[in-house]
Parts: C-alpha cells; structure tokens; sequence
C-alpha cells in the first residue's frame, strides 16, 4: 500500500492562520492546520472545502494550492499533504467541531504557530513556501 494523501488547508485572517492542537491516535499533541484524508474521486478544493466545514464549521470558497509535502512519519505512515490556502474576512470565527479530534482553534501569526508541530506542517515551514509576499 502507498502513500495517503492528505489536504491541509491555510485559512488565513489577515496576518494570521487557523492552528488546533491534535488530539487523537495520529499527531496528537501537536498543532497542525484543518484538514484531513482525500477522498476517492474527491478534488482538492472540495476536500479543502468539507474539511473546515466539519472541523471548523467556516463555509470557505475558492481554495487555492498553495504547496506540497512529502511525510515519512514511520515505516507504516506515510502521507502526502496538498496544502490549499484561502484568506478569510476579518470576523470569521471557527467553532470546534469535532471535540475527540481537536482541543481548540485558535488564529495566531504564521512565524509564531505553537511547538510542536504535525510533521506535515513542519514541513511546510520548513520549504520555501512563503505565504506573504
């Protein structure tokens, strides 16, 4: 069996992105973006789509690649992550939605997401991904 592919989505509010901290079997205790597993059949815009929808209860629109990574997270978990950005208004607020897989949402600006990181996001920070400019 291959990879998996994941989509993560930057959901940006002004200078600020969208961060929960994990909670659960995969990645728990780390801080890592809305997002979740590609369907079959799916595109990444409606993957983008439905997951905030489920996770955050935000109704976002027109989500754009943005990047991608490759995530060697051991010998059996192996992901590749297509990360989409959408820039939202400045009064949207998310709600937790699925308690069991998040502690909370909260804005915080790119250069001071929280430590530690999901591997995926780390990688991201870690590319040459810049989101501002």
């Amino acid at each position: 069996m291959g990879p998996k592919v994941g989509v993560g989505v930057l959901i940006f509010r002004e200078q600020c992105v969208l961060v929960g901290l994990r909670r659960g079997a995969h990645g728990s205790g780390t801080y890592a973006l809305p997002g979740g597993h590609l369907e079959m059949g799916e595109s990444f815009e409606h993957c983008a789509i439905r997951e905030v929808a489920e996770e955050t209860g935000i109704e976002i629109s027109d989500p754009v690649f943005a990047y991608a990574v490759n995530s060697i997270f051991d010998l059996t978990t192996h992901y590749v992550t297509v990360f989409m950005r959408v820039d939202v208004e400045q009064d949207v607020e998310p709600r937790l939605m699925e308690v069991e897989k998040c502690d909370g949402w909260q804005w915080v600006p790119w250069d001071a997401i929280p430590e530690p990181l999901f591997l995926p996001l780390k990688a991201l920070k870690e590319s040459s991904y810049r989101p501002f400019g």
